[in-house]
């Protein structure tokens, strides 16, 4: 007779599993993990994890910091009150309105003026507020939360296309990830997760130079022409592009050498005519094919400039905050020219188009020059190539951390106005 304790199941029926304790669950949502990672194309499950921890981080700080800040005397914005206004009627909630500051204001602004008439502000090329039109319309006509959707959209495919490109420079997965790494650690690098157009700029100057170096030349005079439309540097990034093509072709001069680079570069007309277009719109609204330059002399005191200096006159005074974001614009300077190579002609040449145009618009600029910087994205390459060493990436990653961090509680604190 068969014992019933020996069987475990005094009704017949099987001896019951024991329970999956909790490592072995923890096993089972890796294998799951794993299984959804092993799906999602490559590099996009790197590309998200990237966006969405950058996002999770830097909202969880900022929202700590307008917290302790709450009833302090004399708290920021202590003499700017209009901005927290202003942020209050974009959102009640502080992990989206902490997002609005400055041009966003302005941006909103254009977004919502009709295309019929009533154009008044040149001071802005038109492909960022226009993007959020249509977007707007999904969004019940919320004008501001589509620019910030749009600011957002454009940083996650710049994380992307930052990655392609680094892996047809560099070769190498490992460095197009620690590239990538470097670009959403750069100093201001939070801004592109603001309601401004430096992820827009970065998305499509990454995409046009990454198909530029694959020879889609038609691809890269359509994103150009974009490119040229989302700043006013945008078409100048016509002349590296064109190094580009010269350098696959051993930068062979003569008439038939001539002819080859027409005959395949002809798309890269796009980017100046991408300029044209926002000129003849400003003549249409306004009368006028030089309505930007006479925005920025008027509303900004802007007017062209030695970029020299312009960038050496802090250098020799006393120490100030124009001096200190100066040194951050000789810093990136200084890396990408001592890291150059040969085959980067074209990104060292960029590096200097996007520092130093700006420049050239005198001293204004000095406020907002740590937000220009941002596209210079050619100083991330030379990092990644200058990191292999396990522990001088880790230093190099925590500082650049660190210094983002501080940076991000001092742009949230608009009083001071060092970064705009």
């Amino acid at each position: 007779m068969t014992d019933r304790r020996q069987t475990g199941a005094d009704d017949g029926s099987r001896p019951k599993a024991p329970r999956a304790g909790p490592r072995d669950r923890s096993r089972r949502l890796g294998r799951l993990g794993a299984r959804w990672a092993d799906r999602v194309p490559a590099p996009w499950g790197f590309v998200l994890a990237l966006f969405v921890g950058s996002k999770l981080v830097l909202t969880l700080v900022g929202v700590i910091a307008l917290t302790v800040w709450d009833g302090v005397p004399g708290a920021p914005p202590a003499d700017d009150s209009m901005m927290r206004a202003q942020q209050r009627d974009v959102s009640s909630h502080r992990w989206i309105s902490l997002w609005f500051a400055w041009d966003s204001f302005l941006y909103d602004g254009l977004s919502r003026v009709p295309l019929t008439g009533g154009w008044h502000d040149f001071s802005f090329p038109l492909l960022y507020p226009f993007l959020a039109r249509p977007v707007a319309v999904l969004l019940g006509g919320h004008t501001a939360l589509a620019l910030l959707l749009v600011s957002n959209v454009a940083f996650l495919l710049q994380l992307y296309y930052a990655h392609r490109l680094g892996e047809q420079l560099l070769g190498d997965d490992v460095l197009a990830r620690r590239f990538t790494r470097y670009l959403l650690l750069l100093p201001t690098a939070f801004l592109f997760q603001a309601a401004l157009t430096e992820s827009l700029f970065l998305c499509l100057a990454l995409a046009a130079f990454f198909y530029a170096e694959r020879r889609r030349w038609l691809v890269v005079g359509v994103v150009g022409f974009f490119l040229a439309l989302s700043r006013s540097v945008g078409f100048l990034v016509v002349i590296p592009l064109a190094l580009v093509l010269l350098r696959q072709h051993g930068y062979r001069l003569g008439p038939r050498a001539l002819w080859g680079y027409v005959r395949v570069g002809w798309p890269l007309v796009l980017l100046p005519a991408g300029w044209l277009m926002f000129m003849a719109f400003c003549r249409w609204q306004g009368g006028d094919w030089f309505a930007y330059k006479h925005a920025q002399e008027k509303g900004w005191g802007i007017t062209v400039q030695n970029p020299l200096g312009v960038l050496m006159d802090p250098l020799t005074s006393i120490v100030s905050s124009d001096a200190v974001r100066v040194w951050f614009a000789l810093a990136v300077l200084v890396v990408v020219v001592v890291g150059f190579r040969r085959a980067d002609l074209p990104y060292l040449v960029y590096t200097v188009i996007v520092v130093m145009v700006p420049l050239s618009m005198g001293p204004p600029v000095y406020k907002s020059l740590l937000r220009y910087l941002l596209a210079a994205f050619p100083v991330c390459l030379v990092l990644a190539r200058w990191a292999r060493n396990a522990r001088v990436d880790t230093w190099l990653t925590a500082s650049l951390a660190l210094l983002q961090g501080a940076l991000f509680v001092v742009w949230l604190a608009y009083w001071t106005h060092f970064i705009i």
